[in-house]
């Protein structure tokens, strides 16, 4: 199943042209000292006024839990994405589904894949417990109105993070993707 998630929404109208536009889910950016963080104050009204199967989430970098359940609370968040290097044993508990980050470098592919970034593909395993899906992105700072280079899709569909007995981890794709990529991508 393909969705379509649109981040980084920073006011009303333009969380309802993604809406109209067809997006499933809205990113609402809480990292401070980043071009579109937003306060629980902001995004409160925005979330209040999404039809009901638009999914609200919000994205944080190395906050404390119980900094990120005040603002899942606050705003009525459904879901949590976390870009940092938080613990997994901390987010098990978490009050909504988590989608945790694993960075890759642009164009990885299997064969090339160096040994530190083979480590930080192991690390999502670490997630499965804690995790409901893992987001690969490019490892390129994040730039305002800059388009990163992709990540190799095709070494993640390889890769497929698996949970022993239970089945797959929802694989999220991010980094680099336009309208020109997405259909190869997905």
């Amino acid at each position: 199943m393909t969705r379509v998630k649109i981040c980084g929404v920073t006011n009303l109208d333009d969380a309802r042209q993604a809406v109209q536009a067809g997006a499933d889910a809205l990113g609402f950016i809480f990292v401070e000292n980043t071009p579109r963080f937003v306060t629980p104050e902001q995004v409160r009204p925005i979330v209040r006024a999404l039809p009901p199967f638009v999914t609200p989430v919000g994205v944080f970098w190395d906050h404390p839990v119980g900094h990120v359940k005040a603002v899942v609370e606050a705003c009525r968040l459904r879901a949590i994405q976390l870009h940092g290097d938080e613990k997994p044993e901390d987010w098990q508990d978490a009050p909504v589904p988590v989608i945790k980050t694993i960075k890759l470098p642009p164009a990885t592919t299997i064969e090339g894949l160096p040994e530190y970034k083979i480590g930080e593909r192991i690390g999502a395993l670490y997630w499965q417990k804690a995790a409901a899906a893992i987001l690969f992105d490019s490892d390129a700072r994040w730039s305002e109105g800059e388009t990163r280079e992709p990540i190799e899709w095709r070494a993640i569909r390889l890769m497929g993070a698996m949970r022993p007995g239970e089945g797959r981890l929802a694989i999220v794709l991010s980094g680099g993707l336009t309208p020109d990529n997405v259909a190869r991508a997905v």
